[in-house]
């Protein structure tokens, strides 16, 4: 959920008061940073994963299921074991923006051997073992995207009215403000403050799948919900409509932070995954079902991107500007929209919308134009949380006024420098991936990106499309089975041997960029066509060039196989298969309603694959991975033997 800072909120009204304060200060700290870590080199790869949980509770006699909010309780006690661990804990607990969700996440990062990647399941499968120890009976962890019957009367445990007033933080007429975690002040400040800078509430409207009896058009009485009217001129036909930002925020996901060797090879990797954002996003896709009707969508993408939209009518072109500063094509949340290495620079055809100020800043500062075009495009967006103990601070050493404003910038990537004071170096953050059911499968989908990075950089792959084409992607990956329906432009040649960064400043860098990229199905772009190896075989090509031990590569082929046949189509995606098991439910109408019923079976059988009791072919087959929690001691000798000659060198 990123910044976590501890103190006293400020109101919205006194918040945008520092605005420029927070802006100002921001830069400045960027800019020290910069100076101090812009030279650092030879740090190895640490990479780690983040999974979000959620929270159910099964009334078994009613058949029912609910968000069990539970997640303070939880929190406390999994962060008190921690602290009575003599040893360096396994795990490493956070809270989340709703109070039925927990993020779990390896108690320190993986490293730069192969043997690390056969970590990753058995520490999955340890974060589940762990809450569930701590859960009653009825009481189960999930890792669900989002609960089907989000905003439906009744669907969180103990159960709370909405409050559509003023006087509640989202004013919405479906997500109650006690499903807000409430250990910690920024998730409620951000739902009230993203509200009123807006000026208006969220409006969020998904495509409703329309069935046979689906009402046509379909369009909600919300004067029931005591709507005063802005929610049902808000609300669009044919879509399922939300108010608020736990919509969104309360969906979990799967994301991973790579630590690179130095500034240069962040910026690369960056550059290169941001063409891998969509396809990994339909490959996963996990979300057809909100507020209790099934959409005509299967990714949560754009409900997020919805659900944090703080921008104004101004800003958002509806009015003239007139208060604000910029016309701003995105939300807060959403794909990035620029390249930050030389390769990238002739990719970058979106008109970037900056802070001119913030860049002529930067840029005297020595910082040169893609990463100084980068944090000025950021800081286009006031904060939107600020704590009274965080107003003044100290430029040299301190960088929460950044991380206020980089942490809410959330982006499909995130491009991070190095923490003050830490030996964490230059990172990039994955974020678009939505979470599977089991560990095994979240296991490979998170390898399998770890792998395709270091195939990246090991073979100097070239990935890289107009961002233009990419933000096109971004919207085919979410529609009704995209992995094996959509067409994602992707690059034909990706072996192309790069020119040198002189190059990119040639006038004809950029010429013929539009016959390096074609139209190629998911099938194609992970398991190649005669033309094209495919990402799966490279990664194969990879894992031969490189030394790898027999348990880690039978565990790995085992999350290939997963990851292939899902992109032929053989397997199906999870928001596939809950369709299927909605659609073909002996309660379901052809109306697009899950109803508690189908939900209450659905979330059962959800349970039973994730724990190992029941097989579900259509979603992985039946697998043997060798994972294991830890690595022999003659791979860790070996490990800092490598750390010791690479710092050395």
């Amino acid at each position: 959920m990123g910044l976590l800072s501890e103190g006293s909120p400020l109101s919205w009204e006194e918040t945008k008061s520092y605005a420029d304060h927070v802006r100002k200060h921001g830069v400045k700290q960027f800019i020290n940073q910069y100076r101090k870590l812009k030279d650092r080199q030879k740090d190895v790869l640490y990479w780690g994963d983040e999974v979000e949980y959620m929270l159910i509770r099964f009334d078994h006699e009613k058949e029912v299921v609910q968000l069990l909010l539970k997640s303070t309780e939880l929190l406390s006690s999994l962060q008190k074991q921690n602290l009575e661990s003599k040893a360096n804990a396994q795990i490493l607990w956070h809270p989340e923006y709703a109070q039925y969700m927990v993020e779990g996440t390896p108690g320190s990062p993986f490293g730069c051997l192969m043997a690390h990647l056969n970590l990753v399941e058995a520490n999955m499968k340890l974060r589940r073992e762990s809450i569930g120890k701590l859960l009653k009976t009825g009481e189960r962890i999930a890792s669900i995207t989002a609960f089907p019957r989000v905003g439906c009367s009744n669907f969180t445990y103990p159960s709370y009215k909405p409050n559509p007033t003023p006087s509640g933080c989202s004013s919405s007429l479906f997500f109650p403000d006690e499903a807000i975690h409430s250990s910690h002040p920024r998730f409620k400040t951000l739902t009230r403050n993203v509200r009123l800078r807006r000026k208006e509430k969220v409006a969020i409207n998904i495509p409703i799948f329309k069935d046979k009896n689906t009402m046509s058009p379909f369009l909600e009485d919300l004067s029931i919900y005591g709507d005063n009217g802005e929610s049902q001129n808000a609300a669009k036909p044919d879509h399922i409509y939300m108010d608020a930002m736990g919509f969104g925020m309360g969906c979990c996901c799967l994301q991973l932070t790579f630590q690179a060797c130095n500034i240069g090879e962040a910026r690369l990797l960056y550059d290169h995954l941001a063409p891998i954002c969509p396809i990994m996003m339909a490959l996963s896709a996990a979300t057809p079902i909100y507020r209790g009707y099934l959409a005509d969508t299967d990714c949560r993408w754009s409900v997020i991107v919805q659900s944090v939209d703080d921008r104004t009518r101004e800003e958002r072109g509806l009015e003239p500007l007139k208060h604000d500063r910029f016309l701003i094509n995105k939300s807060r949340y959403d794909s990035i929209d620029s390249y930050l290495s030389e390769e990238g620079r002739c990719y970058n055809d979106l008109q970037l919308v900056y802070d001119k100020e913030i860049y002529e800043e930067l840029m005297a500062e020595g910082i040169d134009d893609l990463l100084s075009q980068h944090i000025a495009h950021l800081f286009i967006r006031d904060p939107i949380s600020l704590f009274e103990e965080k107003i003044n601070q100290n430029d040299s050493t301190d960088t929460d006024h950044f991380e206020n404003i980089q942490s809410t910038n959330w982006q499909s990537l995130r491009f991070k420098p190095p923490p003050p004071g830490s030996n964490i170096g230059w990172r990039v953050e994955f974020r678009p991936m939505e979470i599977q059911l089991s560990d095994f499968e979240n296991a490979a989908y998170v390898v399998f990106i770890v792998l395709v990075t270091r195939a990246i950089l090991t073979f100097k792959l070239n990935l890289l499309i107009p961002i233009s084409k990419v933000d096109e992607n971004m919207v085919t990956a979410q529609q009704n089975n995209a992995a094996r329906l959509g067409k994602f432009y992707f690059r034909k040649d990706i072996l192309t041997v790069n020119s040198p960064p002189e190059a990119a400043e040639c006038v004809g860098c950029c010429e013929r960029i539009d016959e390096k990229y074609t139209l190629m199905t998911i099938n194609e772009i992970i398991n190649g066509k005669e033309d094209f190896p495919g990402l799966v075989p490279m990664v194969n090509k990879y894992l031969d060039y490189i030394e790898c031990d027999v348990d880690t590569r039978c565990t790995v082929l085992q999350y290939l196989k997963l990851i292939s046949k899902r992109a032929s189509g053989e397997l199906l995606t999870m928001a596939q298969w809950t369709r299927q098991f909605v659609t073909n439910h002996e309660d379901y109408k052809n109306d697009s309603v899950v109803s508690d019923k189908i939900n209450y079976d659905f979330l059962m059988e959800c349970d039973k694959i994730a724990y190992g009791e029941h097989d579900c072919p259509q979603l992985f087959f039946k697998y043997h991975s060798r994972t294991r929690d830890n690595i022999p001691a003659a791979v860790s000798k070996a490990e800092a033997n490598l750390n010791r000659k690479i710092y050395a060198s």
